[in-house]
Parts: C-alpha cells; structure tokens; sequence
C-alpha cells in the first residue's frame, strides 16, 4: 500500500474510534449515522479502503438563509432514518417546525425565506490504495443503483507518489425537494397572516430564527411527502445492502 494511503488511514481510523458523544463532523447531525456505522466498518476492515466521508440518508426541512447573505440558513428537522408518522393533529406541522396554522403564500417571493422538505439518500466518499481498487469500489456502487458514482484523482501525481483515488457513491435518483413553508418580514406576509416582530441576530452569526414560519400546504399532504421519503428509505437500504455485497464479495 502506498505509505500515504495508510497513514490517511491511521488518521481517519484513529478519528472514528472517538466516541460520539466526542465526535464531530461537518454533518447536521455531527457524528456518523447509526444506520451506516456497521457497512463502515467492513469497508474500512478492507486494506485498500477507508471512508472519508458518509450519510445513510436523510429527511429534513431547512430554512433558507436571508436572501442575499452567504450561509444563515437553519435546520429545523433531521433525520437519518424513516420516519414515525405523528397522529395527533399538528403534530406534524410541530415535527417540521411549522407553526399549526392555514396554509398561506407569501405576497412577495423575493424577500420570502422558503422551507424546504428533502430526502437524499445515502452518500459515501471511500480513498482507495489504487486505480484497481477504485474501480472496483466503483462498479459495485454503479450496479447497486447509485448511479451518479464517480473515481476522482486517478492519476498519479508523480512517479514517486502513487495514485489514491477517491471514490464517491451516490444517487440523485431517489432525492426529492419540496417547498412546504415560508419564513417572512412584516412587509412580505401572507393573506391573514398577523405581522411578527424582528427576531435579534443570536451571537454566532447566523440569521435568527423566525418567530413565526408559516405551512404553504396542508397537512394531509406532508403526511404524502413523508410517507413518500419513507419509502425511498426502504429503496436507500436495498441499494446500500445491494453495494454492500458486491463490494465485500459476499
């Protein structure tokens, strides 16, 4: 193996050993996904792969940033497995981070702050030892149906330094985005929607969080989206185990 592919090991193995509670990442939820954690451990049990990066798929609504402004946009919810359909009534306005009221638009789009509804489904990034290595990384995850996987960095850059590729599993296949809300000023507001005052900036930078974001659809239909990203959860796991065996052999 060449000696900068395992010392980038050792490194990123001596990274996941830290416990969650320890851990952290550049992820939402800020460790590894439970739900990714063991096809992680068999990958990285393999001398030619080490994972670099990972997400077992995720459902989340997040807040647009200030139009204009670079960052500022929140999370409202997260999560990286199905979801447990709420039955109270607005509960799942609460669960989204909306507030339980009638659906309404905003009068003006431009300075509207949209809520977005999202599935994505599972994404790895594996370094390999050698183009060999990555290509058989590769045609595991592109015959599992993550068909937007991709090698990077195949050439070596120079004779001294042999190649490590990257290797990037993913699919667009399965994602989905939708506007379910909106967050808006006094002078943006919609049809019967009652002004609300400016939020102070919190002390790490970001925008604040409205006092008020505001469903664009009922409820009934953020029961469909849900029930739709649940199942492309269950697709996600079939492709993930379908990757899963083709890369291990087994």
């Amino acid at each position: 193996m060449p000696a900068s592919f395992d010392a980038r090991k050792a490194k990123i193995l001596g990274e996941l050993d830290t416990p969650d509670e320890q851990y952290e990442d550049l992820s939402p939820k800020g460790s590894v996904d439970s739900g990714i954690r063991e096809l992680i451990s068999e990958i990285n049990a393999l001398p030619q792969y080490v994972t670099t990066s990972s997400c077992a798929g995720r459902i989340s609504a997040y807040l647009e940033g200030t139009k204009g402004a670079k960052g500022g946009g929140q999370w409202l919810f997260t999560s990286h497995e199905a979801v447990e359909m709420p039955v109270a009534n607005g509960a799942v306005y609460k669960l989204l981070g909306l507030e339980n009221d009638e659906p309404a638009a905003p009068s003006e789009v431009e300075e509207a702050r949209f809520v977005h509804l999202k599935f994505e489904p599972m994404i790895l990034h594996i370094l390999t030892a050698s183009p060999p290595a990555a290509q058989h990384a590769a045609t595991a995850a592109l015959t599992a149906g993550f068909r937007e996987s991709g090698i990077t960095g195949i050439l070596s850059p120079s004779p001294a330094q042999p190649a490590t590729p990257m290797v990037a599993v993913r699919s667009s296949g399965l994602v989905f985005d939708c506007i379910i809300g909106y967050s808006s000023t006094s002078t943006t507001l919609g049809r019967g929607e009652p002004e609300i005052s400016d939020a102070s900036t919190g002390g790490d930078g970001e925008a604040p969080r409205p006092q008020r974001i505001v469903p664009m659809v009922s409820e009934a239909y953020l029961r469909t989206l849900l029930g739709i990203a649940n199942q492309r959860f269950t697709t996600n796991g079939e492709r993930r185990e379908r990757f899963r065996k083709a890369l291990l052999g087994v």
